[in-house]
């Protein structure tokens, strides 16, 4: 057998992944009839086919199936090289690539990052803010912070916690709800205006027993909008307790009531990874950091002394 000629690898990786030439060629930033070319020299070297061929698809076969599942490692390898040849090269000793909302990065996530540069100085964080599911392994991602059930294809992933929904308003908010029968704050409430979900929403007030017909004044496709909406007294909101930690510890959001909406389970938070690189320092790094940080925050939480009382 003639040797494997590897610059062809990352080709016949891409097209074995896509199904399809042309995606491959654009994910590699090459054209079709080099992607192609690359495909029909590794099969000629090889003296085998690694795949079918059924009209436009290119269907990985049983030959070329043992292929990747021997190169996969050494290419992942490879390109964990590079990124840390690249990490090297700008002063660190390892970067580390996560994609995360936009939500969680800017309520959470971004107050917390000089914590993490205190304690990891020699792992560079680069963050993605996304609300779309990216493919980690195309993208050159190590990690995502996502919100869901899971589990996600090819990815191991780890609940890092789970927090209900609270109602929260301003300062402002609370003071207009004050005095009056405790009782009777769900009632009122539904005459606020309200900000987010309406099914939500519902929820919890069907949960508080009122009925009543929901109409929000502004919803918003991004719960760090609404929070901050919320600062600014536009309207009351229900939303997920632990985005609103700093801002209740400061006193900028108040929960309005004892009442919470308990996490639906496709809502939780998880830290999720390619499974080969679960015992990378960096990333055991990041995940013992995301345990003990929103372990702290639920302890602050409980022990808020911002509870309204309206």
């Amino acid at each position: 057998m003639s040797r494997l000629p590897l610059h062809t690898l990352p080709a016949f990786r891409a097209v074995a992944r896509l199904d399809n030439l042309r995606a491959a060629a654009e994910e590699l930033h090459l054209t079709h009839s080099a992607v192609s070319q690359q495909i029909k020299l590794l099969e000629e070297q090889l003296g085998f086919e690694l795949f079918d061929r059924r009209g436009r698809r290119i269907v990985l076969n049983a030959a070329g199936a043992a292929l990747l599942r021997a190169v996969e490692p050494a290419l992942t390898q490879l390109d964990e090289g590079m990124r840390a040849a690249a990490a090297a090269a700008s002063g660190t000793a390892h970067r580390l690539r996560v994609t995360v909302l936009p939500s969680f990065a800017q309520r959470w996530l971004l107050p917390r990052m000089g914590q993490w540069h205190e304690l990891h100085p020699d792992i560079a964080m680069e963050l993605h803010a996304s609300q779309q599911v990216i493919d980690l392994k195309r993208e050159g991602f190590h990690a995502a912070l996502r919100q869901g059930q899971g589990p996600w294809r090819g990815l191991e992933g780890q609940c890092l916690i789970d927090s209900p929904s609270v109602v929260l308003g301003s300062p402002r908010a609370a003071h207009r709800l004050q005095g009056g029968d405790p009782t009777s704050l769900p009632a009122r409430l539904a005459d606020e205006p309200l900000l987010g979900n309406v099914s939500r929403w519902e929820a919890w007030f069907a949960l508080a027993g009122v009925r009543c017909r929901i109409n929000p004044v502004a919803a918003f496709n991004d719960a760090g909008m609404m929070l901050q909406a919320a600062e600014q007294d536009l309207g009351i909101t229900l939303s997920r307790e632990l985005l609103a930690a700093d801002a209740l510890r400061e006193g900028r959001l108040v929960r309005l009531s004892p009442l919470a909406l308990p996490d639906d389970a496709h809502d939780s938070y998880w830290l999720v990874h390619p499974p080969e690189l679960r015992d990378w320092p960096p990333l055991q790094a990041l995940r013992t950091w995301l345990v003990a940080e929103l372990e702290r925050s639920e302890q602050q939480l409980q022990t808020s002394t911002h509870l309204g009382t309206p």
